[in-house]
C-alpha cells in the first residue's frame, strides 16, 4: 500500500517503451510522539501445514497509557508492507482516540518486513524462503497474537478487539474480520482497495482519478503532464536529448539510452500517482516533505500546455522539484527513490507476482498518462524469471469473496475522493453494518492521520462516525459477555 511500481518495473524490464506504474500502496501521518513498548512473539512459520515447525519472532509495538484494565478495548493496526515503527508514528487517529476509548494500542508488524523476517537475511533468497509471504499467514500470525495477548495481560480476557489499518493494512483489517469474526468485534477499513482485483472494477479508474485531481487542481496541469510524454519521446531521440534531459532534470544519473528515457517517464508518472496520494490540506512529510495541497502548487507550474517541448518540460522539472526537493536540500534528483524507504519494496513485488494482482491500464484519453493496456501474460513472465513463481489473479477473489461479502458485519470502509486508491474501495454501504464512508476532500487514508486545525470538515465528521461505530462494537461486545 513508494519504490518503482511492480507493473512498471516489470514492464519496463520487457522493454516496453510507454510502460508506467501499477501504483503501490501507502499510509497515514505523523502523530505526537507517544511512547511504546516493543515485544515479540514467537511465530509459527506456517500456520496451515504440520510438515515443518519452523519459528520466527514477529515484532509487534504496545501502548498502553490509557488502556482501563478491566477488559478495556483493544485496537489493533494490522501492519502492512513496512517496518511497523513508520505505521506507529503515521497512524495518529489511533493516538487521538485512545484516551476517549479507554483503549491500548497494538501495532503489529506483518512477516517478511521489519524486523519480522521468518528466515533472517535467507527471508528473500528464494521462492523457497519467501512461500510463507501471504495475506492468509499475516493474518493468522495477528490472530494468535492477539490470542496471546488476551491470555497473557491481566485484564485483558474480554477486551473487545477492533483491526484498524490503512490501505494493505485496510484490506487486512477487513479480511481480518470477515476471516477471524471471534478475535474481532470490528474492524475500520481506511483506503482499503479489496476491489481492485480480476474485472470487479474497470483497470482505467485509479489513473483517471489521479487525472482528475490535477484537472481539479489549475487550468491547463493536467493536459501539460499529457503533452509531456511526446515532449519526452522527442528529445530523447537523439543523444544530445538525452544530455539535455538528464541536466534539467538535475538527474543524479545521466540518459544514455531510450530505456533511460521510459525509466524517466515511469519515475513522472510514480510522482504524479504520489502527489494525488498525499494530496493533504496541510504541510506533511509522509511520504515526502511537501506543502499543503501539493497538487495545487505542482500546477502553478503546469499552466500552458501549448508551449515548446523545452520549455514544457521545464515546467515539469519545476513541478517534480516541488516533490523531491521542497526543502531545497538536494542536490541532483534519484530516479531510484520516489518515497521513504520504511516500505518494505522486494516483499511487495513478490505479494503483486503472487496474490496481490491488481490490473491497472491507462488510455491517455480519460487519463493524463501514455497509453497502456494492462497485460497479465508480461507479469506472469517476468514473475517467473524473477522469483520462479507465476500470479495467481482470481484467487483473493476465492479466498475473501470480492463482492459477495454482505454475510460479514462490522467494517467500516472509509475512502478519500481525492484518493486514487478509492477506485478500487468500497464507496457504498452494503448492508446496515457493513458501512461505506467517503471524503470528499480526503486523500489517502487522510482519516488515519492525526487532527488538525487544518482538517476539513468533511474528513472531521468521517472521524467522529468511525469512532460512534467503534463505540457501538464495544458495547455490543461487552452485553455478550
Amino acid at each position: 500500500m513508494l519504490r518503482l511500481l511492480l507493473l512498471l518495473l516489470l514492464l519496463l524490464l520487457l522493454g516496453a517503451p510507454g510502460a508506467l506504474p501499477a501504483p503501490r500502496h501507502r499510509r497515514a501521518a505523523a502523530p505526537p510522539t507517544a511512547p511504546y513498548l516493543t515485544r515479540y512473539l514467537r511465530q509459527q512459520i506456517d500456520h496451515f501445514g504440520f510438515d515443518e515447525n519452523l519459528a520466527f519472532r514477529q515484532r509487534y509495538l504496545v501502548a498502553d497509557q490509557h488502556w482501563k484494565k478491566d477488559n478495556g478495548p483493544i485496537l489493533f493496526y494490522t501492519g502492512n508492507e513496512g517496518d511497523i515503527t513508520w505505521f506507529c508514528n503515521n497512524t495518529g487517529f489511533m493516538w487521538d482516540v485512545a484516551k476517549e476509548l479507554n483503549a491500548m494500542l497494538v501495532f503489529a508488524e506483518h512477516r517478511y518486513y521489519g524486523e519480522s523476517l521468518p528466515f533472517g537475511n535467507e527471508s528473500f533468497s528464494d521462492s523457497k524462503h519467501l512461500n510463507y509471504l501471504t495475506s492468509e499467514q499475516a493474518l493468522a500470525d495477528f490472530a494468535v497474537l492477539i490470542e496471546y495477548l488476551k491470555t497473557t495481560i491481566e485484564g485483558a480476557r474480554y477486551s473487545p478487539v477492533i483491526a484498524i489499518g490503512g490501505s494493505y493494512g485496510g484490506m487486512l483489517a477487513a479480511w481480518m474480520r470477515m476471516k477471524y469474526p471471534h478475535v474481532v468485534v470490528g474492524a475500520l477499513a481506511a483506503s482499503a482497495p479489496i476491489w481492485q482485483f480480476g474485472d470487479l472494477v474497470p483497470c482505467g479508474t485509479y489513473f483517471s482519478i489521479v487525472t482528475n485531481d490535477f484537472r481539479k487542481s489549475g487550468i491547463g496541469c493536467s493536459e501539460s503532464i499529457r503533452n509531456s510524454w511526446k515532449a519526452i519521446n522527442h528529445l530523447s531521440s537523439t543523444d544530445a536529448g538525452l544530455q539535455w534531459l538528464s541536466s534539467t532534470f538535475h538527474l543524479c544519473s545521466p540518459l544514455k539510452s531510450l530505456q533511460d528515457a521510459a525509466i524517466l517517464k515511469s519515475w513522472l508518472s510514480e510522482t504524479w500517482v504520489n502527489l494525488a496520494m498525499v494530496n493533504y490540506p496541510y504541510k506533511a512529510d509522509f511520504l515526502q516533505p511537501l506543502p499543503a495541497w501539493p497538487v495545487q502548487e505542482v500546477c502553478k507550474f503546469l499552466k500552458d500546455p501549448s508551449l515548446s517541448d523545452k520549455l514544457l518540460l521545464q515546467n515539469v522539472f519545476q513541478a517534480v522539484n516541488l516533490y523531491y526537493n521542497y526543502s531545497g536540500e538536494a542536490s541532483c534528483l534519484d530516479m531510484s527513490e520516489t518515497a521513504t524507504k520504511n516500505l518494505g519494496q522486494l516483499g511487495w513485488y513478490y505479494q503483486a507476482c503472487t496474490e496481490m494482482v491488481m490490473p491497472m491500464c491507462t488510455d491517455g484519453v480519460n487519463d493524463m498518462f501514455e497509453p497502456q493496456k494492462w497485460d497479465f501474460d508480461a507479469l506472469s513472465e517476468e514473475c517467473y524469471r524473477l522469483w520462479g513463481v507465476r500470479p495467481r489473479p482470481s484467487w483473493i477473489l476465492s479466498v475473501y469473496g470480492g463482492k459477495n461479502i454482505s454475510s460479514h458485519s462490522n467494517i467500516v470502509f472509509s475512502n478519500g475522493g481525492l484518493d486514487p486508491w478509492s477506485a478500487g474501495g468500497v464507496t457504498q454501504n452494503i448492508t446496515d453494518s457493513l458501512v461505506a464512508i467517503v471524503i470528499p476532500d480526503g486523500a489517502h487514508h487522510l482519516d488515519l492521520r492525526s487532527r488538525n486545525p487544518e482538517d476539513p470538515k468533511s474528513v472531521q465528521q468521517a472521524r467522529a462516525l468511525e469512532i460512534c461505530y467503534m463505540k457501538q462494537w464495544i458495547e455490543k461486545a461487552r452485553h455478550r459477555r
